[in-house]
């Protein structure tokens, strides 16, 4: 990536990925939830709970009341004393705070109350909520009953100010009729008045009085259990499915979670493109994960096709120039050790091949070869003697380095995808380039299916397999070089052949930038 460009704080792409590779992680995690969440439910089944419902009368009420009476008896059953009163029905010792937490009611309609108590028993259950409804009926009851008394006796009290009032007309009048000749009739007649109207209002608070006694008799009657207290039946299947369902969420977003963090915090590159960049090589190839569990039985020769397709690819590139070749495995032992015997049984058709193995594990020498290849270990003499060998090594996090080069002139490195850190794959490049190692390329070893990214890097033609033809051209350009200094009269000795004497050659003016380069033939003196 150039220094101009800019990189995003979260890589969508790459989180995508990395949740996508977790898939078993978070997965494991959802399933534990959904059993986690059945074992509850089995273990710690839900209390007994009572069912009841209630008819309750309001003396107010009226068709267009949109619930507000219903509401107002709701909060009053979800008070102290409601649960007080229904405790001391059953001679309970239970703290009403701890009963309001067991108990609810809800407005089914405006004149519908429904109950709802859980105990730990069945019978606790029943008795509680039939307590609880008792409970309610009569301080509904109590509370109608005391709203008539007091409406009758603010009703007594105007009558007894309206007869104080009349007895002060009458006083009045007779007064004024004591005077004989002398009364005022307009002021008789204006008393009798007063008094005829006092005498009605006297009468009239005397009747609403004894209506008010009297009270709301269809409230009281009317006010009652419509539906006795029952255990309300539970369904096990909802009840597992629902605490099932709470768990495999719950598990799955937990597992979502520590993957997506995980995965932006370890800072372990999957992408083709991020391990290119990092490693400063191209992915010339990519192996799939080998199948685990019954899919291996129809994925198996897939597999095998993708590591004899890429043992191929090494072959041709290591059949142009006989230089050395070494396989460095990043979390890839296994995979690095079968493509090097499939390496090895290549290149052992243009003659013998020693494969080196420097693994910890010693994983090559346990695979079986054929013909022309041998397995040694690293220090064998048989290395020395070698005409080509392919080497196997480890360049996994937490090995020792060793003298790489010793391995092969020339390396490729053989990564898992999401195995080793950014810091570590930098390490690793740095290392190659100190002991004078090119990468040749990137096998990538369990790569993201989906993965689209370009892998390739542009400005390395020089160590890519595409620009092998030049690094080639430009060996056998310095041989011809160095055949031209050296003395024309002293004798070349070539294998096989007698004594010939060479003369300088002409070189081609070749492009440099070309795939290939061809030499003039060398002419006998």
């Amino acid at each position: 990536m150039s220094a101009g460009q800019v990189q995003p704080l979260v890589d969508l792409q790459r989180l995508v990925v990395a949740l996508r590779r977790k898939r078993r992680f978070w997965l494991t995690t959802a399933l534990a939830g959904l059993i986690l969440g059945c074992a509850v439910a089995v273990l710690l089944p839900a209390p007994p709970t009572a069912v009841t419902k209630i008819m309750v009368i309001h003396p107010d009420d009226s068709p267009t009341d949109s619930g507000t009476l219903m509401r107002t008896d709701v909060a009053v059953l979800s008070t102290a004393n409601m649960a007080a009163a229904a405790l001391k029905r059953i001679n309970s010792t239970e703290s009403p705070s701890d009963f309001l937490k067991d108990y609810a009611g809800l407005g089914l309609t405006n004149n519908v109350l429904q109950v709802t108590v859980k105990a730990k028993t069945k019978d606790d259950a029943v008795a509680k909520a039939k307590a609880l409804a008792d409970a309610f009926i009569a301080n509904h009851t109590q509370r109608t009953q005391a709203a008539a008394t007091g409406r009758s006796k603010a009703l007594l009290e105007q009558r007894d100010q309206a007869q104080t009032q009349l007895a002060d007309v009458d006083n009045q009048a007779a007064t004024e009729v004591a005077k004989g000749r002398n009364s005022n009739p307009g002021a008789l007649e204006q008393l009798y008045t007063q008094r005829a109207n006092l005498v009605s209002k006297i009468a009239d608070l005397q009747n609403q009085a004894q209506q008010a006694g009297i009270g709301s008799p269809e409230v009281i009657a009317g006010t009652q259990i419509v539906d006795a207290p029952a255990i309300q039946p539970v369904s096990k299947l909802k009840t597992y499915g629902t605490d099932g369902g709470v768990g495999l969420a719950l598990g799955l977003a937990l597992g979502l979670a520590f993957a997506g963090v995980s995965a932006l915090v370890r800072d372990r590159p999957v992408l083709r493109r991020e391990i290119s960049q990092h490693l400063g090589a191209s992915v010339i190839a990519q192996i799939g994960v080998k199948p685990v569990g019954p899919a291996k039985l129809w994925r198996r020769s897939k597999a095998v096709t993708e590591t004899s397709r890429v043992a191929l690819t090494l072959a041709r590139a290591a059949r142009e120039d006989r230089a050395s070749l070494s396989l460095l495995e990043i979390g890839a032992a296994s995979t690095a050790a079968e493509l090097a015997v499939e390496l090895g049984r290549s290149l052992a058709e243009d003659g013998p091949v020693v494969l080196v193995d420097d693994l910890p594990g010693k994983e090559v020498s346990r695979l079986p070869v054929e013909g022309n290849v041998e397995v040694v270990e690293a220090g064998d003499p048989a290395v020395a003697r070698a005409v080509r060998r392919v080497g196997v090594g480890t360049a996994a996090p937490g090995t020792a380095w060793t003298d790489l080069s010793a391995l092969g002139a020339e390396a490729v490195l053989v990564v898992k995808a999401g195995f080793a850190n950014t810091q570590w794959l930098h390490t690793v490049a740095r290392q190659l380039a100190d002991c004078g190692v090119p990468i040749l390329g990137v096998v990538l070893v369990d790569p993201d299916p989906k993965d689209r990214t370009d892998g390739t890097l542009w400005d390395g033609l020089h160590t890519a397999l595409r620009g092998r033809a030049a690094v080639v051209a430009k060996k056998q350009d310095d041989a011809v070089v160095e055949l031209e200094l050296r003395d024309e009269t002293k004798p070349i000795e070539w294998p096989g052949k007698p004594e010939r004497r060479l003369r300088p050659i002409e070189r081609m003016d070749v492009d440099p930038d070309a795939p290939t380069r061809r030499l003039k033939p060398v002419q006998e003196s």
